[in-house]
């Protein structure tokens, strides 16, 4: 039988990328103790006040169709949202949708196919390759260093950029290193952009999860507005990933095209689901701040055993939920680390491998369990990592 080129475009950058989360999973589901460290998952619910909100709009009958554009109970509340940051925002500048994942998917649907290329960082999140492949579109890399924290450089865009260039994927805070641009740095790429003709997509959702200092954007400068569009959802911000309730934020030609695209995808979310979304904008909710409070300690905790162990160097993040750690000092690369440690010590962690080819040589440790568990599954991994230098000792 014949296939769409999609199919084939996408055939290795989907659940391969989680091979390790799937087995770990697995394993679980048999009785295995095993110490899930892998995904985003807030390890607390949302607010009470959201499962109430939620339920109350149900009982209200709010489970009808909705519009593509989205709800206006949540479009308002964006509205109100990124009025804050930048005053021109209206009700034309928001199309919402079923989380940023699928907000993502839309606008580069929108912006590039095939003959184009979408710049990104290197290390990036898992699914942004599939999400540039799937339009097409080439996807060229823009080297983000540990020398620098991660930070993208303008210079090393500068560089990276070739004729085909049409869009930036941005994301910071950064999955999976947790690194925050600064105003000058969002500036200084911003200028690179308006040289290139360059959209920017900056994908937002760990904006409240910033442990210290504040958060930039290239959303917030009006020399910027007609070239950025915003991606967000309440996922990590109201630790509601199940929902699914994001949204692009963006010009009013660019959300005006890009309306009959949502509309053939999707024709609009739930509207019990937007109104949740819209209490969650518009309430004060302490769920980020205790999230934040909690995934700094929890980084800090581990940056403090395994920077003990032979062969580890953990790099304290800035923001989000993730920290990653440099394991190449232990002979293994990200890749054969994550499964060794599964097999091992029963713990599962990322391969830095899912989420760029620079982070090879790291793994992703997941934020998003109780002290206690990452207090044991550092001690597991620092064992792992002395037998690991033991062995390179012998060989030696």
């Amino acid at each position: 039988m014949r296939y769409a080129s999609i199919t084939d475009r996408l055939a290795s950058l989907g659940s391969e990328k989680w091979a390790v989360h799937a087995e770990a999973r697995c394993r679980k589901s048999k009785g295995e103790p095993i110490i899930e460290l892998t995904i985003g998952e807030p390890d607390m619910p949302p607010h009470e006040s959201l499962i109430a909100e939620a339920t109350r709009a149900m009982h209200a009958g709010r489970y009808r169709y909705s519009n593509g554009r989205g709800e206006p109970s949540v479009v308002e509340a964006l509205v109100r949202k990124y009025k804050k940051r930048r005053a021109d925002v209206t009700s034309a500048n928001v199309l919402c949708f079923p989380g940023t994942q699928t907000a993502l998917f839309a606008v580069m649907l929108g912006l590039v196919e095939k003959g184009n290329a979408v710049l990104v960082g290197d290390p990036l999140y898992a699914t942004y390759e599939g999400v540039i492949r799937a339009t097409g579109a080439d996807q060229v890399t823009v080297p983000l260093r540990p020398d620098k924290g991660f930070h993208m450089q303008a210079e090393d865009l500068e560089r990276a950029i070739t004729p085909e260039c049409r869009v930036l994927l941005l994301n910071t805070p950064h999955n999976p290193t947790g690194a925050v641009l600064t105003a000058a740095e969002i500036a200084a790429i911003g200028e690179v952009c308006r040289k290139h003709d360059l959209w920017i997509v900056c994908d937002e959702v760990y904006e409240e999860l910033v442990f210290s200092g504040s958060f930039a954007s290239p959303f917030d400068d009006p020399g910027l507005a007609e070239r950025t569009i915003v991606c967000s959802s309440i996922s990590k911000s109201h630790a509601a990933p199940g929902f699914r309730s994001g949204w692009a934020i963006g010009p009013e030609e660019f959300t005006s095209r890009l309306l009959s695209v949502s509309e053939t995808m999707l024709f609009g979310a739930q509207p019990f689901i937007a109104d949740m979304t819209a209490f969650a904008l518009d309430n004060p909710i302490d769920t980020s701040a205790r999230m934040r409070t909690s995934y700094e300690s929890r980084a800090e905790r581990i940056v403090t055993v395994l920077s003990k162990a032979p062969g580890l160097v953990p790099l304290m993040p800035e923001a989000g939920m993730f920290i990653v750690v440099d394991v190449s000092g232990t002979g293994m690369s990200g890749e054969e680390f994550a499964w060794a440690l599964l097999d091992e010590e029963q713990v599962a962690v990322m391969p830095g491998a899912s989420f760029g080819d620079r982070a090879a040589d790291f793994i992703r440790i997941s934020l998003t369990v109780p002290e206690d568990q990452i207090e044991e599954a550092s001690r597991r991994i620092s064992a792992l990592a002395t037998r690991s230098n033991c062995r390179k000792e012998k060989r030696a």
